[in-house]
Order: C-alpha cells, then sequence, then structure tokens
C-alpha cells in the first residue's frame, strides 16, 4: 500500500507557482488547501481557480481539498463538496458542523452529508478539529458509532490540546477513531497546545511518540483494508507556532518542520 505525502499550502509564501514549484521537488504527492476562492479566506493569499487548476496538471500533484461548513451547515457542505469535485480531488477533508451544536443537531448534519457522500465521485473525511462536530475523543465516538460508514482526518493534536493530556483514558474512542481514519495530518501537539515548538526537538520525545504509535496504528488498519492513505505534516505558521515576545519571530522553519515531519512519516510507512 502507497501512503501519500501531502503538503498544506497554509503558511507557504512566494507566488502559487513557486509553491507548488517547491512542493514538487521535495516529493511530496500533492497538495491540500481550500477551494482557490477560498484560499484568501483561510491561508491569507489569493489564488486564481484558473492557475490553481494549471498548476496542479503541471506539477502532477494529487489535491486534498478543504472544506469549512457553516450557517446551514448541510447545505454549506453540499455547494462546497459539488465544487471540491470538479477538481478531481483525491479526497475532501471537511471541517464539519460545530462543537455547540447538539448531538441531534449534529446528527441531523451527518445524516445529510452521508447521503451526499454517496453520490460523489471522492471520498469526504470528516476532521478531528476544536470548534467543529468532532473536537473531542467522545462527541466523536458517538458520531461514528451513530455512522458506521462515517470516515475522519486523523488531527489528534487537537484532542491533545481540548483534553489537556495525552488520552491515555481514552483508549476506547481512540480505538474507534483510529480504524476510521482515512487521511492524517501529522501534527504533534501537547497538553496546553496544538502545536509544539519543534517535534524533533528533545523535550517533546513523549509527545511525538505517542502520536507517531497513533499513526503507525492507522497505517495498518489502512493497509489491511487495502485502502488508500494520505498525510499531511500540518504544522502552521507563528499564531499556531509559538513565537518569541514582542519580535514574534517563529521559534522554528515552518518548512524546515514540515519536511522533517514527512521524512519521519515516510519512515513508518516503508
Amino acid at each position: 500500500m502507497k501512503v501519500k505525502s501531502i503538503k498544506s499550502l497554509w503558511g507557504m509564501g512566494g507566488s502559487l507557482e513557486s509553491q507548488f514549484e517547491r512542493i514538487a521537488a521535495a516529493n511530496y504527492d500533492g497538495v491540500e488547501s481550500p477551494l482557490p476562492n477560498e484560499i484568501e479566506k483561510y491561508f491569507g493569499f489569493s489564488v486564481e481557480e484558473k492557475q490553481f487548476r494549471s498548476l496542479l496538471g503541471r506539477y502532477k500533484l494529487d489535491y486534498i481539498a478543504m472544506v469549512f461548513t457553516d450557517g446551514n451547515h448541510a447545505q454549506s457542505f453540499t455547494e462546497q463538496v459539488k465544487q471540491a469535485e470538479t477538481f478531481a480531488p483525491l479526497k475532501i477533508n471537511a471541517h464539519s458542523a460545530r462543537d455547540c451544536m447538539s448531538f441531534d443537531e449534529q446528527a441531523s448534519y451527518f445524516e445529510k452529508t452521508q447521503a451526499v457522500e454517496m453520490t460523489l465521485s471522492v471520498p469526504v473525511s470528516h476532521e478531528t478539529h476544536r470548534g467543529r462536530a468532532m473536537f473531542t475523543p467522545w462527541t466523536t465516538s458517538a458520531l461514528l458509532r451513530e455512522f458506521p460508514d462515517l470516515k475522519i482526518t486523523a488531527d489528534f493534536s487537537h484532542w491533545v490540546c481540548v483534553c489537556e493530556s495525552l488520552l491515555e483514558d481514552q483508549q476506547e474512542h481512540l480505538d474507534l477513531a483510529i480504524r476510521r481514519a482515512r487521511h492524517i495530518h501529522a501534527r504533534v501537539g501537547f497538553a496546553q497546545g496544538p502545536q509544539v515548538g519543534h517535534p524533533a526537538a528533545p523535550e517533546y520525545t513523549l509527545e511525538l511518540n505517542m502520536h507517531m504509535d497513533w499513526w503507525k496504528r492507522i497505517i495498518q488498519v489502512n493497509a489491511e483494508a487495502g485502502t488508500e492513505l494520505t498525510f499531511t505534516p500540518e504544522f502552521g505558521p507563528p499564531g499556531y507556532m509559538p513565537a518569541l515576545p514582542f519580535t514574534k519571530q517563529p521559534v522554528a522553519d515552518l518548512w524546515d518542520m514540515c519536511l522533517w515531519m514527512k521524512g519521519e512519516c515516510d519512515r513508518i510507512t516503508k
């Protein structure tokens, strides 16, 4: 089973073409980002759709489309995934619903989105993200039990932060989430935040090893099922990345951090 490595456009600078060129040269298999008309809203730089489509082909990169639901969440999901499908993406990663919605409201949302997913030519996974329906292990577990076909993007750095722990008491919920994961956001979190200063730093060895163990289990599940697995080393720029006070200098180089994490993920997939 091939596990594909994907590079997020989050935090990258320079022209869009230079970003794609750099990503391809680093042997990533694809890029992950919001739809071109939404990139400025979420990543802070504008993109022309025609150029975006052209660069995907020119650099032979797969695309994982990100969608972010809002307002009428089910309608928002439907509109965005239909648009995303026109890019022939490898997958769609959805930031779905809200944490403040009741379970019944969330269930109603996923009932509708599951019906939409059945009509798509591309698989969808829903991210375990703060502020969204899947913001904790137990809320996610309840939804996964309710909807046996529901798949997730595993970003357990959010859960580590929300639970202020390395999830030692969440094994039952973790086990279920790992079985349903089809995409990994390979970011290392810690008990007080969703992103360590640098995953290679010795002071974060425990956190790194714990996350790597979860990812290894996801790799094994997908290998046994023969499903295509993808991972994105999704560390973020300052705001997410710790920065020095007063100067706002980032504590590490974002590109190098993601590339280091890619290397570690490549190693455990072989």
